[in-house]
């Protein structure tokens, strides 16, 4: 692209990002479907404007046999936003690409299973994390953005705050979950956060501005899940959880 045509993507990118977020779209999602429209124009190299629907559908189907469908659905909802609200046009062969439908049962890991699983994390920050997720029935995020202002220690609840469907809900809190919160917790002693993302030296802990990384929680499951010698297949623990609490007797 030359510096003109630059300039004006530049400026169509940042309204695409704008009108995302006035439409109350989650941070992560805002940050997918604006990734797949700077894709697409690097892949090209040109304005989204400039390209046919030949050259998209070539696109996709390169797409297909080098990423998950969970990729290409997202590239293709982020396109077609940006067709119909900054391009101001509704082209009908993107509903072309359509996932397969396949419904998959995940494996379920038991109570004991849980229960080994966090017996074996070394780290007291993960150790403390997949307490809180399977004994409250959590999602990964969920748990990391947890507040200690969230927390109702008279009450045991625990306030999640826009969870899945953006919608909050009061959830209970068992007495060995807030030990071990409260463990943690003296080990950092962050104003707000309870999983803070602590890095450098410990006397800076509180200091983070943000919470733990999920990245890292994701490989610190998938190390202990080998270590355990666990052969199902784990996207409850990785992920999300089963979606209710776990009942544990962890020492």
């Amino acid at each position: 692209m030359n510096n003109e045509q630059q300039s004006r993507f530049e400026n169509d990118y940042k309204r695409h990002v704008k009108l995302l977020k006035l439409q109350g779209k989650a941070p992560r999602t805002v940050k997918s479907y604006a990734h797949a429209v700077r894709r697409v124009s690097k892949h090209f190299n040109c304005h989204l404007d400039e390209l046919t629907p030949e050259q998209l559908q070539d696109y996709f189907a390169q797409l297909v046999e080098t990423h998950s469908w969970s990729t290409v659905k997202i590239e293709r909802i982020g396109l077609q936003f940006f067709w119909r609200h900054i391009l101001k046009k509704d082209w009908q062969w993107i509903n072309i690409v359509k996932p397969p439908k396949v419904k998959t049962i995940p494996d379920i890991l038991t109570p004991s299973e849980i229960e080994n699983l966090i017996t074996h994390t070394k780290k007291l920050r993960y150790q403390v994390y997949l307490l809180t997720v399977y004994s409250m029935g959590l999602r990964l995020q969920e748990a990391l953005s947890l507040q200690v202002s969230d927390i109702d220690a008279e009450r045991q609840l625990v306030h999640i705050r826009r969870g899945k469907g953006a919608k909050d809900r009061m959830v209970p809190l068992p007495d060995l979950t807030l030990k071990a919160l409260r463990t943690y917790w003296k080990t950092h002693r962050h104003p707000d956060l309870l999983f803070p993302n602590v890095r450098g030296k410990k006397e800076n802990y509180y200091l983070a501005e943000g919470h733990m990384d999920r990245g890292g929680a994701q490989q610190a499951m998938k190390r202990v899940i080998e270590e355990c010698g666990i052969k199902k297949k784990c996207p409850s623990i990785i992920y999300a959880t089963v979606g209710r609490p776990i009942f544990l007797n962890v020492a």
